[in-house]
């Protein structure tokens, strides 16, 4: 997460990955939250910034980053343990 130190992102992490959660309405738990959120922001990032060159900065900038990030990730997951 740019700018952000590793207890932030976390903090913005697991907000971002329980927010997801209730949005999409799945059941992962806090730890799961933790990781999506986090996972999800470093991944959007990333796309960000190779297709924009730059990606939304500050806690707020991570907090929404992160909540699509994880509402993604959410969707690839459910779609995987339906096929399997």
């Amino acid at each position: 997460m740019t700018g952000l130190g590793w207890i932030a992102a976390i903090i913005i992490g697991g907000i971002a990955g329980w927010l997801a959660e209730q949005f999409m309405k799945s059941n992962m738990g806090i730890l799961m939250n933790i990781i999506l959120g986090i996972a999800g922001a470093v991944i959007l990032n990333f796309i960000f910034v190779a297709l924009v060159g730059a990606t939304l900065g500050g806690w707020i900038g991570q907090l929404v980053v992160g909540f699509i990030g994880a509402c993604i990730l959410i969707a690839i997951a459910r779609m995987f343990r339906r096929t399997a």
